[in-house]
């Protein structure tokens, strides 16, 4: 197959767009956090690329480069004309000349910049560093090593010792054993008795937190029971036998079973929800990140909402004088071009992120200018809202729309949200409007919320009460949001 003159420049002009596509897209999903590690690892690979502190300043100039890349790249850029691809016919001449000459203007003190930073810089960094380690979480100490520390203290022989230890390592997470005793004591290795094996496992399980140890759930619940707790021997009934049924909330059924009365059997299920499962599950946690907003909301003296980007974590971004310099007086070609890649690599970056900016600033005006009865009137009030709907708006593809609200936050008077808490598909109410499926699952909490629990609303019941309020679902829509709002069956539900 052989392609003609415009078909192989077409092709060409789409095979050297590719990498910056990629790049902006990738900018483009990033949220703020994960946009600043990215920003610090092309400063530490990229020499030409420089970040302007706020004790720096910036000229007129310099501003007009940052702010404007983005804009550029949206009206006025032409493929064809100001691609930046090192290595094609004119080696970009043009464009490095207007580098070049941004670079006359800008103040002289920038030439060393690169390489001797200021004081107040140095000052600055220094600060940051320290400010990093200070929010370096200490790493939490594993169940494992808890328990070996506790361990440690029995009194016992050497042999149940090591395998005692052997066995701690062997626990997972929730503290409980993987393998069944004996499996372990076969790939132990070492010779080891059943008895001092079992020996070994006794005095791990008088460890704290109660229950490690346990070879099951049965076990791991006994082994939490004081001898002096409420309702003891009930409690080993049920937690031997009768489990499953406690989990259904079959109380009639274990009372047939055991005898005991519904009301001994609610007591010692309420003392029952005081043992932990998963004893282990305290260890190891992940921190609980800090969310940063992407977006605020705020209302302007017209009393329209409008969205604000927050840039603290994007400081403005440069271009090096020094080495654009370098450019024009070095004559090794060699050097030349790697100064050209660098240069042609900062650059992209920065449009990047001004295209990021500019991007979500118009999506997320969009949302808002969607949800303004939301941020009036609360939650009750979103509207069903897809990504379509936003792009056609904005003026984009949806994929898009579903980069740029991709795990970013907006700030609004009634809370913190991700973006993607404003899509979502809905249905019509019996008059004919529209209604999002957050109104309906609201809708569906406050029934339930309401209910007499001596007679819980069956899933039926449910859309004979939905109906009544002007919502029309099938039972197995009803049925689906119930499960997925973690809202139990209305036998689990009821109360004796």
């Amino acid at each position: 197959m052989h392609l003609n003159i415009s078909q192989q420049m077409k092709l060409g002009q789409q095979m050297k767009l590719a990498p910056r596509m990629i790049q902006s897209m990738e900018i483009l999903q990033l949220p703020l956090q994960a946009l600043e590690e990215r920003i610090d690892q092309e400063l530490a690979e990229n020499v030409c690329l420089e970040r302007v502190s706020d004790t720096e300043g910036t000229t007129d100039t310099e501003t007009e480069l940052m702010r404007s890349q983005a804009d550029d790249d949206a009206n006025s850029y032409k493929l064809d004309e100001k691609e930046m691809v090192a290595g094609n016919e004119t080696n970009n001449e043009s464009d490095f000349e207007r580098l070049l000459e941004m670079a006359e203007q800008w103040p002289e003190d920038n030439v060393t910049s690169a390489t001797k930073p200021s004081s107040n810089r140095i000052s600055e960094d220094i600060e940051r560093n320290n400010d990093a380690v200070a929010n370096i979480s200490e790493r939490q100490q594993t169940i494992n090593e808890y328990l070996l520390e506790q361990f440690h203290y029995f009194s016992c022989s050497h042999e149940i010792k090591e395998f005692g230890e052997y066995l701690i390592q062997n626990l997972d997470h929730n503290g409980r054993l993987q393998s069944s005793l004996p499996e372990i004591v076969q790939v132990y290795g070492k010779p080891i008795s059943q008895e001092e094996a079992e020996t070994a496992l006794h005095l791990i399980q008088k460890c704290d937190p109660p229950g490690v140890g346990a070879r099951d759930l049965k076990e791991c619940l006994l082994l939490q029971l004081k001898p002096d707790a409420p309702y003891r021997d009930v409690l080993v009934t049920l937690i031997t036998s009768h489990l499953e049924d406690l989990g259904q909330n079959r109380l009639p059924v274990i009372q047939r079973k055991t005898g005991y009365s519904i009301d001994t059997i609610k007591n010692a299920m309420s003392y029952l929800r005081y043992l932990d499962p998963f004893p282990g599950r305290g260890f190891e946690s992940e921190p609980v990140l800090k969310v940063t907003p992407d977006v605020f909301v705020k209302k302007d003296e017209n009393g329209k909402y409008v969205v604000e980007l927050e840039n603290e974590y994007t400081p403005p971004l440069r271009i090096s004088r020094h080495y654009a310099q370098l450019l024009r007086n070095k004559n090794d070609d060699q050097t030349k071009d790697y100064i050209k890649k660098k240069i042609d690599a900062a650059k992209w970056l920065i449009e990047a992120i001004e295209q990021r900016h500019s991007t979500l600033k118009r999506v997320a005006q969009a949302i808002v200018d969607f949800q303004t009865d939301f941020l009036d009137n609360g939650p009750e009030y979103i509207v069903p809202l897809k990504m379509q709907q936003i792009a056609d708006v904005v003026g984009v593809h949806v994929t898009t729309v579903s980069r740029a609200v991709d795990d970013k936050w907006i700030q609004t008077p009634r809370g913190l949200y991700p973006l993607k808490r404003f899509f979502g598909g809905g249905t019509k109410t019996s008059d004919g409007e529209d209604v999002a499926w957050g109104i309906i699952r609201l809708k569906m909490k406050e029934i339930i919320d309401g209910e007499d629990k001596s007679k819980p609303l069956s899933d039926d019941a449910l859309v004979d009460a939905l109906a009544k309020e002007g919502y029309n679902l099938a039972r197995r829509t009803v049925t689906k949001y119930r499960k997925a709002m973690n809202i139990p069956s209305s036998r689990q539900r009821r109360e004796y």
